[in-house]
């Protein structure tokens, strides 16, 4: 089964990565993004901006750079675009937070419970635009990427027109350092996805092949899977690898 879709925009967000240049630079010469360090989210409305956390930001600010040009953030088109939000870990450090005050014997908030959960960056998105539209949230460990644009073309394929495609992390907390298994960094990027269309670039998504219980996992990544896709498609590869959980996964470029 393989997918294939076509960019209409894309946007990303790190530490010292604010402009597409710099992201253009970094794509030949890529390196791990550090520290927390994000402008202010100017397009989101006070009383949401002030809800959002560094990895919120990480995500919303390329959410909103690839909104369509004739649709202001704060009013979408009539109808909005799907969105599927993905994230391996989501905000962890929210959650750590909150478990470190129950083991500690205090309340708990309820505002950090609800900002916690894995839909919470996408609904304030939602929330924010006053949009209706179907909104997903995915976290599939180290298939994340790959099943966020399963989900992504289904939507295509369901009839609409474009589907925003949000992808973003942050690292681990300390007391779950030892369960990771690539580096961790603050980032977010965007993809605005349709149909291929003539005359653009068309990616392709496939299954190379399902992986045997006994694969041995032998790479030793530099990035975050989700920052290598990124790469891959700014840097304009033909293809692009990834060995995920139960599958090995094949990107591909035409055109």
């Amino acid at each position: 089964m393989a997918i294939e879709f076509g960019i209409r925009a894309w946007a990303a967000c790190a530490p010292a990565l604010q402009s597409p240049e710099a992201w253009q630079a970094w794509s030949l010469a890529p390196w791990l993004p550090e520290g927390s360090d994000l402008p202010a989210l100017a397009a989101m409305a006070p009383m949401l901006r002030r809800r959002v956390n560094a990895i919120g930001r990480a995500a919303l600010h390329p959410a909103y750079d690839t909104l369509p040009p004739d649709e202001s953030p704060a009013k979408p088109a009539a109808p909005a675009a799907p969105a599927v939000f993905a994230s391996r870990h989501g905000d962890t450090r929210r959650a750590f937070d909150m478990l470190s005050e129950l083991a500690a014997g205090e309340p708990l908030s309820p505002t950090a419970f609800g900002l916690s959960v894995h839909n919470a960056i996408g609904a304030l998105f939602t929330i924010d635009r006053g949009d209706a539209s179907n909104l997903q949230a995915v976290a599939a460990g180290r298939d994340t990427v790959e099943t966020a644009a399963f989900e992504a073309c289904a939507l295509l394929a369901d009839g609409a027109d474009e589907v925003l495609l949000v992808c973003y992390d942050a690292p681990l907390p300390e007391a779950y350092a030892e369960f990771a298994d690539e580096p961790g960094c603050l980032f977010g990027w965007a993809w605005r996805i349709g149909k291929p269309r003539p005359g653009e670039p068309v990616f392709r998504l496939d299954i190379d092949h399902v992986r045997e219980a006994a694969d041995p996992d032998t790479a030793h990544p530099v990035l975050p899977h989700a920052l290598d896709v990124l790469r891959f498609m700014l840097i304009g590869d033909a293809e692009l690898r990834h060995r995920g959980e139960r599958a090995v996964w094949r990107w591909q470029r035409h055109g």
